[in-house]
């Protein structure tokens, strides 16, 4: 991933010193379980070095980036240095790598999730009273509170959190079973003392790689992270828009530009770039399931790939999610403009309240339907307010105006909704739930 994207959490976990670290790992943690090496031997194993560049020099040479690693780490090692990799095979030591940097990874990326869910349930809560506008295909529906909508978005993002917690979990799975799976060289015993010894759990059947199909899962899961970012980011870009102006982006007065030619411009450039990430992110789900289809016990079709998707996809929705996270807590709400909006329609938005009190009241539902759109698009096409056309047509004689157009009625029942959100991030100041979301 680009440095523009990579917040530093997560680069240093994917360099390539991080890389060869974590090889390095595997490898002195079989030499431990081995019976062969001394205790000297061992010492002399756990002290040897590598340096990047003189693993690069050497796959000049072997034109095998693990071959590569095992003869540097062995020469550091000195005589004891035969031992290293002894029984193993290449995906052994990748594999099992990748599933201690993915668990690193995880580590950061859970508790990043669960604090936007978090950040969202606290703006929730904060506006639970904040009356705006419900819209459906854009066009606007039934008043709702800013509370209630943002409570959706917490409660999503709590369950992505979940299945990035449970998505890393499968994948941060280790394999030291051979050539094709079988042993021949190593024993199950000893892959269960090596996992043991780096903390990780042993792949169920393996052939020579861990199956593919845990990281397709995992990346299925950042995509879907990515496209709740995404439906957040779509509804702050929507509110944004001059014409709606109900929310807006945080903005640095006197230091953000918004335009290198327009001065007055505040443009919603970080939700946009959300939304353009959340796009890669669901390219790099594709390129999972691509590579779980490998011909036999294995190929390697799926590293090339899987080098630059794994560590990209996490870096880049590590990276947008911390700009997600600053625009919930730094965003600016127009209660004023919701308000104001709400009049936009002279109060057509509140045609289901009359559709009912016309029924209610003994006509048809077809009749009150058709009287309820008639006035309604009356008072939106010729800008006269719903509650006076009632009031001067003898067919909504008897109705109850007060109740039809009283907008407690639509925000009546937000503060429980919004209190589901305890159960679901845990109270305010509290702990996460037991079990996730």
């Amino acid at each position: 991933m680009i440095g523009r994207y990579t917040r530093p959490e997560l680069g240093a976990l994917w360099t390539d010193e991080a890389k060869l670290e974590a090889w390095r790992r595997v490898e002195v943690a079989a030499c431990e379980e081995m019976d062969g090496p001394a205790p000297e031997e061992l010492e002399a194993i756990r002290r040897a070095t590598f340096t990047v560049q003189a693993v690069q020099e050497r796959e000049a040479v072997t034109d095998h980036d693990v071959a590569a690693f095992v003869d540097v780490l062995s020469a550091s090692a000195g005589p004891a240095g035969r031992w290293i990799h002894f029984g193993l095979t290449s995906s052994d030591v990748l594999d099992t790598a990748l599933a201690l940097q993915l668990e690193q990874a995880g580590a950061t990326i859970v508790p990043q999730a669960r604090e936007l869910a978090r950040a969202l349930a606290e703006q929730a809560r904060a506006h639970v009273g904040t009356v705006c506008v419900g819209r459906t295909h854009g066009v606007h529906a039934e008043p709702t509170t800013f509370g209630v909508k943002l409570a959706g978005f917490a409660t999503e993002a709590a369950r992505n959190a979940g299945r990035l917690e449970r998505a890393f979990a499968q994948a941060a799975v280790g394999a030291l079973s051979g050539a094709v799976g079988t042993y021949a060289a190593t024993s199950p015993d000893f892959e269960a003392r090596v996992l043991a010894r780096l903390g990780l759990a042993a792949e169920t059947v393996s052939t020579q790689v861990v199956p593919r199909d845990r990281h397709a899962e995992l990346l299925q899961a950042i995509a879907l992270a990515g496209a709740g970012l995404e439906r957040l980011a779509t509804e702050v870009r929507h509110l944004q828009r001059t014409e709606v102006r109900e929310v807006e982006e945080p903005f640095r007065s006197g230091q953000q530009k918004g335009s290198s030619a327009m001065p007055h411009k505040r443009n919603p450039i970080n939700t946009e770039r959300v939304t353009g990430l959340a796009r890669v992110l669901r390219g790099y789900a594709q390129a999972g399931l691509e590579n779980v289809a490998l011909w036999h016990e294995r190929d390697i079709s799926h590293s090339g790939a899987e080098r630059i998707v794994l560590p990209d996809a996490t870096i880049a929705l590590h990276y947008a999610t911390h700009v997600m996270l600053r625009i919930v807590r730094g965003m600016v709400v127009h209660a004023d403009r919701m308000r104001e909006n709400l009049g936009l329609t002279h109060g057509a938005l509140f045609s289901q309240r009359l559709l009912l009190a016309l029924v209610a009241g003994g006509r048809s539902r077809d009749e009150a339907y058709r009287i309820a759109q008639e006035l309604a698009q009356r008072a939106w096409d010729e800008r006269i307010e719903l509650r006076e056309l009632v009031a001067a047509d003898p067919r909504c004689d008897g109705v109850d105006a007060d109740a039809i157009f009283d907008l407690a009625h639509f925000t009546r029942w937000a503060p429980e909704i919004v209190g589901r959100l305890d159960a679901v991030v845990g109270p305010p100041g509290g702990d996460w739930p037991a079990g996730g979301a």
